[in-house]
């Protein structure tokens, strides 16, 4: 049950971006410090972006551009609006997004903008607007139902464009154009001549390598809220699991216990028939056979009713997670099974060979 329960959840805290490249974080620098009280040192220079990408942990270096034109958004679900406000957008090199180029393009003349939305924004509308107004909710397969138009203008100058959600991001607390999009905004409707990133994008080989925490400490660096909480809460999940399932495997051993002894003392019981029987020219193992069978039958009663307990505690959690979630990928029952049959097999084994060896031990005596 503890591990059926763990590999239902964990894709809550774990799940990547399918449009996102896996290993990757978001640094910032640290803003509350008496340098970056007035905003002016939250930036990064070029200098510090060579340094960084010079690191024997980092893969690849990439910076957020985010859009210096004024863009207001307005979406609907299903032909109802739900909001109308000014948004802003950021990009991030194309190589960091793992979809084929062709739905991740912009280019002047085109009336379409891929975008990819933050999961706090869905998870709003799912819970907020789609129950209080009898909306279908929305999940990754469905985000084709978004209707979003994006009016943008600048420079006296304005154009309306349609909005393409292609997905929905857990890391990313941004809406996410492609960087050719900004690039041909900023050209076009910012009369501003560009600013230093204050973000970067990192795909790194070891997310957990020591030297890449020593680093960000040294720098005055920081990770991404949102990683270090979903990997916190994975890890608390992860110790949670481990120590229910070492209560439950500890109540297991002290179950087979208590059943064994009172194998012993059913096989003690009759002590005098089983010698009788191997004294007419039964053999160990034929005398052993009843008990061995009664043993089995016990283990596959038992197995069946742990797996139809765990079907239907499974259904009862599955629909609160799936309410709350609904984007989470389905899982299986099949790994608790072959644990649960991999548990039967060992157990039954070890039952058989200590029942044998009782039956033996009174051969031996009666000999």
């Amino acid at each position: 049950m503890g591990f059926q329960f763990y590999s239902d959840v964990i894709p809550v805290f774990t799940a990547k971006d399918t449009f996102l490249k896996a290993d990757f974080i978001v640094i910032n620098k640290k803003v509350g410090n008496a340098m970056t009280l007035t905003g002016a040192a939250n930036t990064f220079t070029n200098a510090e972006i060579d340094e960084l990408s010079s690191q024997p942990f980092v893969k690849e270096t990439g910076s957020f551009t985010r859009a210096d034109f004024i863009v207001n958004a307005s979406m609907g679900i299903s032909g109802r609006s739900v909001f109308s406000s000014e948004i802003f957008l950021e990009s991030v090199p194309d190589g960091f997004i793992d979809v084929p180029l062709s739905e991740w393009s912009f280019s002047e003349g085109c009336k379409v903008v891929p975008v990819v939305l933050p999961r706090s924004y869905i998870n709003m509308y799912n819970f907020g607007f789609a129950q209080s107004r009898n909306l279908p909710k929305i999940s990754e397969g469905l985000a084709s139902m978004i209707d979003l138009k994006l009016n943008i203008h600048g420079k006296d100058k304005s154009v309306e464009l349609k909005g393409k959600v292609i997905g929905f991001s857990n890391k990313l607390n941004t809406i996410l154009v492609p960087q050719s999009f900004i690039s041909w905004g900023n050209d076009n409707f910012s009369s501003s001549s560009g600013q230093m990133p204050t973000r970067l994008i990192l795909e790194i080989y070891d997310p957990t390598d020591a030297k890449l925490t020593s680093y960000l400490e040294r720098h005055n660096l920081e990770l991404d809220k949102g990683d270090v909480n979903a990997e916190k809460t994975a890890s608390f999940l992860r110790l949670l699991v481990v120590i229910v399932m070492i209560i439950g495997l500890l109540i297991s051993v002290l179950s087979f216990y208590i059943l064994m002894l009172s194998i012993y003392l059913l096989v003690q019981k009759n002590t005098t028939k089983l010698e009788n029987l191997l004294l007419v020219g039964y053999t160990p193992s034929q005398v052993a056979r009843p008990y061995q069978l009664l043993m089995l039958m016990l283990n596959i009663t038992v197995f069946t009713m742990a797996m139809l307990f765990l079907l239907f505690v499974r259904g009862y959690y599955m629909d609160i997670i799936y309410g709350l979630f609904p984007r989470l990928p389905d899982t299986s029952v099949m790994p608790s099974f072959l644990l649960g049959l991999l548990l039967l097999v060992v157990v039954s084994l070890m039952n058989i060979v200590i029942i044998r060896r009782k039956i033996q031990r009174i051969w031996y005596l009666k000999d």
